[in-house]
């Protein structure tokens, strides 16, 4: 059969497969990322029946990761990683070697060499990105906090593991010396310096004016094929030119272009082809994976998805606990990143190519994958149920407000009369912070309440009482002392976030005047309709606002007009 042949009917299975397990996974309530790996079982050569060219699918699946790591930079700007930093670069590093521990722990208990458990425990420490956006976005959660804490925390793993799949040919060569091991760090830091100074100083220009040079054309092929283009040569000539991964450049691709004024559009056009390349890069995945291995060594994969699934997650909740950050965003963090994904299936097949782990240990790797992403759609299930077991209303209700009320002060204020007849203002973003302003210019009291810590003790910096946590659990509610409220102002960006808030706070004060943040005219006429409050939306305030500006100074000039030519 001719070359051409054999892709085509590589691809035609994959989609053919992909699209009937994957619609069956939704059916059972599972992600469609499980049904994509089991086509790729079906299509592989360890099963009956067509056996796909598992040479063409990896190529297909490499430019898949450039798309989805394109997707990834899109998405999450430099910027975002900064604001989060504090907690997401000693977070991933630490998770790193929880990981690590556990997982060498477990193959050194199975005989395996030194080595070999090292990389198979850096192979279950690092989770699917791709896997956690989806559920992001899936729960609207992708620009909150608690999403951009969760991102930030994956993309220092990602980095993590570009460096960890540099320096995995040194490992390989048990001989080597430590003098050479550190030059060959130190050669791998100095060209990602170079490729980070071209990108930042170049790429961040002459990215997002490419873009928009485009679309000055008014063609939308074009400017499909602008991006396309950009993601993947980016990603190809950092790898030539910088000897980095192809998703670490077709991340960098997408942060410049993030930049741009353009790059929702340039989201939207890329998405359906990095949705089919994502598909393609999971049934090859699935393709290496011999399922003799369920059956073969149970106890072993137990093990694994324990590591991956149990002590991931605990790591991470202590963890951001421990930064001071609400159980939510600890939940929200560690069922997002109770999972691996792609970079353990890159780093796995790079460890088998070079010896480095077994055969065994690569399907181990994959089958934990593969069951980890199964459970990871029902762990985020269980955030709020949890969450409410560990904080039960009733009981917590009253260990708070015999706290509150033996309490002097609100955290950041000194001023006792803030307990009486304060706005409290839910979120400090880009609404809240200038309604922040606008409240404290008019000599307004107000409790703020968010969950970015750096925003928090910035504001008792300030002297503004403010309080760490979400505005729908009790506890930052009665910490507010919203039971003294004059009113509630949500300007939160989460309408799942907001609906809570506002009907927790009406059980602890049934007539409290509640203004809310909508994000469309359906959204606030609901908010009306189930008496939550007065909601508002920014466009439609924007364009009201406009309106009367137009009008005054039309007015105006009408009557300097009316002057000037004079009766």
């Amino acid at each position: 059969m001719p070359h051409e042949i054999h892709l085509i009917s590589t691809i035609a299975a994959a989609f053919g497969f992909a699209m009937i397990l994957g619609l069956l996974a939704a059916r059972l309530r599972l992600p469609p990322l499980v049904g994509y790996l089991l086509a790729g079982i079906f299509i592989g050569p360890f099963t009956p029946g067509f056996v796909g060219d598992i040479g063409l699918a990896s190529q297909l699946a490499e430019i898949g990761v450039m798309l989805l790591m394109f997707g990834v930079g899109l998405h999450f700007s430099l910027a975002d990683l900064m604001k989060v930093k504090s907690i997401a670069i000693p977070g991933a590093v630490v998770q790193i070697l929880v990981a690590v521990g556990l997982g060498a722990m477990a193959a050194t208990a199975w005989g395996w060499p030194g080595s070999t458990a090292i990389v198979f425990g850096l192979c279950l420490s690092v989770a699917s990105t791709v896997v956690l956006l989806r559920a992001l976005e899936t729960r609207g959660q992708l620009q909150s906090v608690n999403g951009q804490i969760a991102i930030g925390w994956l993309i220092v793993e990602d980095l993590v593991m570009v460096l960890v799949l540099v320096l995995l040919p040194a490992l390989s060569s048990m001989s080597q010396e430590s003098t050479g091991l550190m030059q060959t760090l130190v050669w791998l830091v100095l060209k990602l310096a170079a490729f980070a100074a071209v990108m930042l100083l170049i790429g961040k220009r002459l990215l997002p004016r490419l873009l928009w040079w485009i679309a000055q054309t008014g063609s939308q092929e074009l400017f499909r094929l602008g991006v396309i283009a950009v993601a993947i040569g980016v990603a190809f000539g950092a790898a030539k030119l910088f000897d980095v991964s192809f998703a670490l450049g077709a991340f960098f691709a997408g942060m410049m272009l993030r930049e741009s004024d353009l790059s929702h559009r340039a989201a939207e056009e890329s998405l359906p082809l990095r949705d089919a390349f994502a598909v393609l890069f999971f049934v090859s995945v699935g393709m290496l994976f011999d399922p003799a291995v369920v059956w073969q060594h149970p106890f072993k994969l137990l093990i694994v998805v324990l590591v991956i699934v149990l002590g991931k997650t605990i790591a991470a909740v202590a963890l951001v606990m421990l930064f001071g950050y609400p159980l939510t965003t600890a939940f929200t963090v560690a069922a997002g990143l109770a999972q691996i994904g792609e970079f353990s299936f890159i780093l796995a097949g790079l460890s088998l190519s070079l010896g480095l782990i077994s055969k065994e240990a690569q399907d181990l790797i994959l089958a934990g994958a593969l069951v980890s992403i199964a459970l990871n759609s029902a762990l985020f299930t269980l955030i709020e149920p949890i969450r409410l077991l560990i904080l039960d209303k009733s009981a917590l209700a009253r260990k708070l407000e015999h706290r509150a009320d033996s309490l002097n002060e609100l955290p950041g204020s000194t001023d006792r009369s803030l307990l009486e007849g304060q706005v409290v203002l839910v979120g400090y973003g880009r609404v809240g912070r200038r309604l922040g302003q606008a409240l404290r210019a008019r000599g307004m009291a107000m409790v703020v309440i968010d969950q970015n810590k750096t925003i928090i003790e910035a504001l008792r910096g300030d002297g503004i009482p403010a309080v760490l946590g979400d505005g729908s659990s009790p506890e930052a509610l009665i910490q507010a002392h919203i039971a003294h409220a004059s009113m509630l102002v949500l300007a939160v960006d989460d309408p799942v976030v907001t609906q809570r808030t506002a009907s927790l706070a009406r059980e602890f004060k049934p007539n409290l005047a509640i203004v809310i943040r909508a994000h469309s005219q359906d959204e606030a006429d609901h908010y009306h309709e189930v008496g939550l409050g007065i909601a508002l939306v920014p466009e439609i305030a924007l364009a009201e606002q406009m309106a009367t500006k137009v009008f005054e100074n039309y007015s105006t000039r009408q009557e300097q007009s009316a002057v000037r030519l004079g009766p």
